[in-house]
């Protein structure tokens, strides 16, 4: 089983108020420079929902880096315990990433994450949130702008400019296929935004998405009875 070391998350907040307070508190403890060691494996976690949101999803997918093979997956299905509000996507969803990363034979050395990091109103995104609890290196690839500016950015794959929010630099706009939607990426925790920036664009093929996040995606939607995604 995984050598992730997986809180315990007997008390998890219900109130917007007890979500805040714990993002004023743990926001502290990110950490914005290169703390990582060899990358061998990257994982990516991403969360879907059923049953008209009743359910949730959990998913993660591992892959060989830098070849980018899936290597591990879990899956996980749980209630959902949090209601969807802009800016608190951590406390509906790590419940379950936590519980799928919990079930992996192969222990990821970076995580890339469906959502923000830092580029978040109160610097504490998912991606923050995950990797502080477990202590991995995470980076934020979010498809939408949540806060923050940036100048134009060039249609062409592989141009990047930043993302600002009252004078500070809180992500890259990347574009990751030619005239494509961009992608929003930022410090989770224990890795610097030029790090984050290149190992997205390592974990690039031919999509828009990641490889990591566009195979969890897939994981968070498939029939969980499937047995060839059953770990």
């Amino acid at each position: 089983m995984s050598k992730l070391k997986i809180p315990s998350l007997s008390t998890w907040p219900t109130t917007l108020e007890e979500a805040t307070l714990i993002q004023t508190k743990l926001r502290n403890q990110v950490i914005t420079e290169d703390r990582l060691g060899d990358i061998h494996y990257v994982a990516g976690v991403d969360v879907g929902f059923k049953d008209n949101y009743t359910i949730t999803q959990a998913a993660v997918a591992v892959l060989s880096f830098p070849d980018l093979q899936l290597v591990d997956s879990a899956i996980t299905t749980l209630p959902t315990c949090f209601p969807y509000i802009p800016g608190f996507l951590s406390f509906r969803e790590i419940p379950g990433i936590l519980q799928a990363l919990e079930k992996l034979t192969i222990t990821p050395d970076l995580i890339i994450c469906d959502g923000q990091g830092i580029a978040h109103p109160r610097r504490f995104g998912i991606a923050c949130h995950l990797g502080v609890l477990i202590d991995v290196p995470t980076i934020g690839v979010a498809k939408s702008i949540l806060v923050g500016k940036h100048t134009e950015l060039p249609p062409e794959k592989g141009q990047w400019v930043e993302l600002k929010d009252r004078g500070e630099i809180i992500g890259a706009v990347v574009r990751s296929r030619t005239n494509v939607k961009p992608l929003y990426v930022s410090v989770g925790h224990r890795i610097s935004l030029a790090t984050a920036r290149d190992y997205v664009f390592k974990c690039l093929t031919k999509y828009r998405l990641p490889e990591t996040t566009r195979l969890a995606d897939k994981l968070s939607r498939v029939i969980v009875n499937n047995p060839l995604f059953e770990q």
